[in-house]
């Protein structure tokens, strides 16, 4: 009985997986402009996020409770593309000359972290 359960869950069509969204939320720190932190967010999707498979755009509150945030939305094609760009940005900090590393110290430089999330995405 347990098997032909099993194989009729597996048969029933179920909702296709578009993508992965990494959500963060963020403050910008005095003396950081939206523009600045716009043009690290271009250099980090042409010198590093294209080649991983990670494309992040901006969003500033049109109606909010806060509208002083920014918002941050990655996206990539699956949890397993999120994965493994994720591991190599995390292993790259321990060189503080990689690509990563002088990436990550410039948002960290121009933006205060609020909050991290990530969502699957079903069409």
């Amino acid at each position: 009985m347990n098997k032909l359960l099993l194989i009729a869950a597996l048969a029933l069509p179920g909702p296709a997986m578009a993508d992965t969204l990494d959500v963060i939320t963020m403050k910008l720190k005095d003396g950081c402009t939206f523009e600045t932190y716009l043009g690290i967010t271009k250099e980090f999707n042409a010198n590093w996020g294209k080649a991983h498979g990670y494309n992040a755009q901006l969003m500033l509150p049109v109606h909010s409770s806060d509208s002083s945030m920014v918002i941050w939305v990655g996206n990539t094609a699956s949890a397993q593309v999120f994965g493994k760009a994720w591991d190599v940005w995390r292993n790259a900090m321990a060189n503080p000359n990689s690509v990563e590393a002088k990436l990550q110290a410039r948002f960290n430089a121009c933006s205060t972290q609020i909050s991290r999330a990530s969502y699957d995405t079903y069409q």
